[in-house]
């Protein structure tokens, strides 16, 4: 009965949901539906694509109904991010290994991945932590405090080997602290930490191919038929689209199989390849608005829970996206970091799908303020 009733309270709330957030992020999934259109032969990655777009789409709206009061509950969140961590730790056991990296369970054609979870969580959880903390955000323990929910997560993840996801999860805690007010020395301070905690990966953890990743990124040409191979066919194919395109399904580095992944990681190459430079500014005006709508909603949350929340979501899928991109033209290194709501895969779709649902389902208790107001009170200032 006690499942039942908390099962009631968290989805108490009416229906509704926030149309160009929802239409903007489902043209984002169409456009990389197409591109991974084989149009001819097999189309698997397609046809599994659009089963996880709709259970996504149909995520979405549940989530829209769930009352976000009870995620603000430290003991839910604790027991959430307890869960993941749970599976983030089985996955070393009965985790199904792909492309070196054991961070899938796998359940006949259909894997999950506990590190895309693990990521809305974990901005769930800072949105938590600093609501309570807010008013004494200068206090340099509580970045501390934060980093150490970040870290468990970060180390098992690098562990599978995820490099991209850690790396997201990252950048999800850092621009969570920029947001909440961090003053600049204790900046300062964690960009050493950070520079010394890189070291240490370097020395102890990193494996062999994950370094010949981040050294290509100084020099991506310098082993063109290895290790920089990837980024190589993706700078050709990105550079190939012109600025019109080839036409959709014309692109050769990608229906030629030069490129790759070009359903999963390089999608965005393969995309720029068809739909040229035109497309591309299509697709970056796309997530242009997403983000623009996320930002509004968060600024009007009832709480700075709502807006913390919102701002993370957005870092999320800002960082995986600009990751991406640059690992695309060749100015960051390939990381395995998918494109949000384009790239193949059922887990990040969900999740992503998810993350927008409580955002509609925050915008209900939304308040009226003055900008001014409500930008000084989320900056901390």
């Amino acid at each position: 009965m006690k499942i039942v009733k908390l099962v009631g309270e968290v989805f108490s709330r009416e229906a509704s949901t926030d149309w160009v957030l929802l239409l903007t992020a489902s043209t984002i999934v169409i456009f990389g539906l197409i591109t991974m259109n084989a149009f001819t032969g097999s189309n698997l990655f397609f046809q599994k694509q659009l089963l996880s777009f709709a259970i996504a789409v149909g995520a979405f709206f549940l989530a829209a109904r769930v009352d976000t009061d009870v995620l603000k509950r430290t003991n839910v969140l604790v027991t959430l991010f307890s869960i993941m961590v749970f599976l983030l730790v089985i996955l070393f056991g009965v985790g199904h290994i792909s492309r070196g990296a054991q961070s899938w369970f796998r359940v006949g054609l259909f894997a999950f991945q506990p590190a895309d979870a693990m990521k809305l969580i974990l901005v769930l959880i800072l949105s938590k932590y600093f609501l309570l903390r807010h008013v004494e955000i200068a206090h340099f323990r509580h970045i501390i405090v934060s980093g150490v929910y970040t870290f468990i997560p970060f180390v098992l993840v690098l562990l599978q080997p995820a490099f991209g996801s850690a790396i997201t999860i990252f950048l999800i805690w850092f621009g969570m602290v920029l947001v909440s007010g961090v003053s600049k020395k204790h900046l300062m301070v964690v960009f050493i930490v950070g520079a010394i905690a890189f070291a240490g990966l370097w020395v102890g953890v990193l494996r062999p191919y994950q370094k010949n990743r981040i050294l290509t990124f100084a020099n991506p040409l310098s082993d063109i038929h290895g290790t920089g191979y990837n980024a190589y066919q993706s700078t050709i194919a990105v550079g190939s689209g012109q600025v019109l395109g080839k036409g959709v399904g014309y692109g050769t580095q990608s229906r030629l199989k030069f490129l790759p992944e070009y359903q999963t990681d390089f999608i965005f190459s393969a995309f720029a390849e068809e739909w040229g430079f035109v497309g591309v500014i299509i697709l970056f005006g796309l997530f242009a608005i997403l983000i623009w709508r996320i930002v509004s909603i968060a600024l009007v949350g009832a709480t700075n829970f709502e807006m913390l929340y919102g701002s993370g979501v957005a870092i999320f899928i800002i960082a995986n996206f600009f990751v991406n991109i640059g690992m695309a033209i060749g100015l960051l290194p390939v990381t395995g970091v998918p494109v949000p709501f384009m790239s193949y895969g059922g887990s990040h779709l969900l999740i992503e799908f998810i993350a927008l649902g409580l955002l509609v389902s925050m915008k209900k208790s939304a308040r009226p303020a003055h900008r001014s107001v409500l930008s000084n009170e989320f900056l901390g200032v």
